[in-house]
């Protein structure tokens, strides 16, 4: 106001939300996106059915999942769906922790709140909380061997446990972590695995126990002629990047032929030159060819008549896998091509599966790219288990990586929130309560676990305080007896990346969202407010 004049600053139809109000419902978006997904988690959480507007079913309780094909409006969701982002992103896995953690720091945040702590106090809080939190991790953290395959092969499990794949999860850990063992690579003092060399190709018609693993590379395509050989033996493989073809010239170019001898003339050319093409090939020593480009008929023919297997239109990623597997170069020139460039396969065959063909290359020498093969009853239960072998890899590699380990079912969680409670009285102040409120958020983890298998979360949260009181620092949840156990001799871990991350990208959400005071909403805006912010809310409630 100015002289009693309103001054128009924002234009006519714009909605406007601030101060208490408007942290308010940014919250309760945020608790609401965090209690869609809470009953997912852990070994005994339900699953969720997601049905778009074309029909199409999706049953899965992936938290990462379930976020990425609702639609959400509210703009202080959105922003919890990117933290199931980042953690599916950085990890694979952990994604619905990570939400729940998000939603509960928030609750906390919004008593603090209503005790009128300010938000810069919240959030200062916080913000020692996590860094103290991410250290005590640290601590408390496990070596971890490459050389005990049977604690990676827990680690697969533990991430396969919630998932509808735990009836096959033996089966399904051996093979992602003998997938990641074959790829893995060391640079310098670290190791690395690329995912991307893992292929996955999925199936449905038969039972999870014919899932495979294929120290080569699997290729949805069939052979370039029907009365090639199905099976090549001791294969050596040319890795085409050219198409077996008479190359078009770039001008516009016209041949006009006046004289049927001509025509025969130019016929016997164009053939000419697609067998020495072929013969270039021969004489490298190949008996497969995988051509990135086309196959012409005539060059069908007479790779045909040389005995040689061939497949064409192979994508470049198949390409850079199979190049990885068979220790072969992409070579770009038929010309150019060598013994030397040839890459080695036991076995190249075609095979039936269900009504379709596929081709496999097996048995490499020492392949840097493998492939899987995901089998199940139905569309639906491959497409989890194919989640399923994802999360198991991810966990898999990140363990591989960084070498270390943490205890699952609540048991680091626990801890740390013990370890917050007695840091808090060092800090004092306002920001002590910030940081205790912190440490009451980490325990929604072992509480949401406890609910979800049916047990009394608060006497289960009063055992549990009371075991990491005593020293136990690997105690949590065990699901199935209902009582509080040592979760390393369960053989219940993670790796350290996943709950570190959970923890930094909760609290960064947190904060964020705590800073905001003013929402302002332009005309025609999917979230009008004030009335649009509690009715966004509301469409999450379960």
């Amino acid at each position: 106001m100015l002289g009693n004049q309103p001054i128009i600053v924002l234009r006519e139809g714009t909605k406007r939300e601030k101060g208490k109000n408007a942290q308010s419902n940014n919250i309760a978006a945020a608790i609401a996106i965090a209690d869609t997904i809470k009953s997912t988690l852990g070994p005994k959480g339900m699953d969720k059915m997601l049905v778009d507007t074309t029909g199409d079913v999706i049953i899965t309780n992936d938290g990462a999942t379930i976020l990425k094909e609702i639609e959400i409006e509210h703009p202080s969701a959105k922003m919890i769906v990117e933290v199931a982002k980042s953690q599916d992103a950085e990890c694979g896995d952990g994604t619905t922790t990570a939400v729940i953690l998000t939603g509960e720091l928030l609750k906390q945040a919004q008593d603090l709140l209503d005790q009128h702590i300010h938000p810069t106090v919240i959030n200062s809080g916080f913000k020692i909380a996590s860094k103290k939190a991410i250290d005590t991790l640290d601590s408390i953290s496990i070596p971890l061997s490459l050389t005990d395959v049977k604690l990676l092969e827990h680690i697969a499990k533990t991430s396969m446990a919630s998932k509808s794949a735990r009836s096959a999860k033996e089966h399904l850990a051996k093979i992602a972590v003998s997938a990641i063992l074959t790829i893995h690579e060391k640079e310098k003092e670290n190791i690395k695995v690329d995912l991307d060399n893992i292929q996955i190709q999925k199936k449905q018609g038969a039972g999870i126990e014919k899932t495979e693993m294929i120290k080569g590379t699997i290729l949805d395509k069939k052979r370039s002629h029907p009365d090639m050989v199905t099976h090549v033996k001791d294969a050596k493989i040319a890795l085409i990047d050219a198409a077996f073809e008479i190359k078009k010239t770039e001008v516009d170019a016209r041949i006009q032929i006046q004289d049927p001898t001509q025509l025969q003339a130019f016929l016997d050319e164009e053939e000419k030159m697609i067998l020495h093409l072929v013969q270039k090939v021969a004489d490298s020593g190949a008996d497969v060819v995988f051509c990135k480009k086309s196959i012409g008929d005539l060059a069908e023919h007479f790779l045909l008549k040389k005995g040689i297997f061939s497949i064409a239109s192979i994508s470049e990623s198949d390409m850079k896998k199979l190049a990885k597997a068979t220790g072969g170069k992409i070579v770009a020139n038929i010309d150019d091509l060598s013994k030397k460039d040839l890459g080695f396969a036991g076995n190249v065959e075609e095979r039936s599966i269900g009504d379709e063909k596929m081709i496999f290359v097996t048995d490499c020498k020492n392949p840097k790219a493998v492939s899987l093969l995901i089998r199940g009853s139905t569309e639906h239960v491959t497409d989890d288990i194919e989640r399923a072998v994802h999360d198991a890899l991810s966990v898999v590699k990140l363990a591989v990586e960084d070498q270390k380990i943490t205890a699952g079912g609540g048991a680091s969680a626990a801890e740390i929130a013990l370890v917050l409670r007695n840091y808090s009285l060092t800090v004092g102040g306002r920001e002590q309560m910030a940081i205790e409120s912190f440490a009451n958020a980490l325990e929604i983890i072992p509480k949401t676990l406890a609910e979800n298998a049916g047990l009394d979360p608060i006497n289960m949260i009063l055992e549990l305080r009371s075991e990491h009181k005593k020293g136990n620092k690997y105690a949590g949840i065990n699901v199935d007896k209902g009582v509080v156990d040592d979760m390393v001799k369960l053989h219940v871990v993670e790796p350290i990346r996943v709950s570190r991350q959970q923890i930094f990208s909760a609290s960064e959400a947190a904060r964020m969202i705590l800073r905001i005071d003013d929402v302002i909403s332009s005309k025609g805006s999917a979230s009008s407010m004030p009335s649009g912010y509690g009715s966004d809310v509301g469409d999450f409630d379960e």
